[in-house]
């Protein structure tokens, strides 16, 4: 998936997102808003929904000789992703965040995910499956990881003191407390 494509998923995925409960209805299609918005193509935005449906990210319909596009579950924990920002406007209040987890075999595929999770969250792997942040867990990870259910298998800490924490300092450029 090149980049540009990619950027055209995210854009659709956060229309639909936006609009998920409200559709479908025919007072704007995605395309017609894509059209409107980016002056995107219909060849592109068509590879692009094409490219989500294969994933089963949405689920393309007809319903009175008009077609739709529907978010599938997958579709809503993907928004949920995309749009994970950390709050680094706030002062640091000299406490750090120390997510632990530990996932069975049986559950293997999701470490990824919750490490990717966990990095665009702003945390930093501090040991194997120990991430530190001086951020708190923002809301759309807590809930991310609330409907897939993998909150089961990690812990949350908030740590007063660390015994050296400089280089984490110097790493989140941050000024001692």
């Amino acid at each position: 998936m090149t980049k540009k494509s990619s950027s055209h998923v995210a854009k659709i995925l956060s229309f639909l997102g936006e609009s998920f409960e409200y559709l479908p209805a025919p007072f704007e299609t995605p395309y017609s808003y894509m059209r409107r918005v980016d002056r995107i193509p219909y060849k592109r935005y068509y590879d692009s929904v094409y490219q989500m449906k294969r994933r089963k990210v949405v689920d393309v319909f007809q319903k009175n000789g008009k077609k739709f596009i529907k978010l599938t579950h997958k579709g809503q924990l993907e928004i949920l992703l995309h749009g994970l920002r950390t709050d680094r406007k706030s002062p640091w209040d000299g406490r750090w965040r120390v997510v632990i987890f530990d996932i069975p075999e049986t559950a293997r595929k999701h470490r990824a995910t919750i490490r990717r999770l966990l990095r665009q969250d702003g945390f930093i792997r501090f040991q194997h499956s120990v991430f530190i942040s001086p951020y708190q867990l923002n809301r759309q990870s807590v809930e991310y990881l609330k409907k897939t259910h993998l909150i089961n298998y990690i812990r949350v800490m908030r740590v007063d003191e660390l015994d050296d924490d400089k280089d984490l300092r110097v790493r989140f450029k941050l000024s001692k407390k």
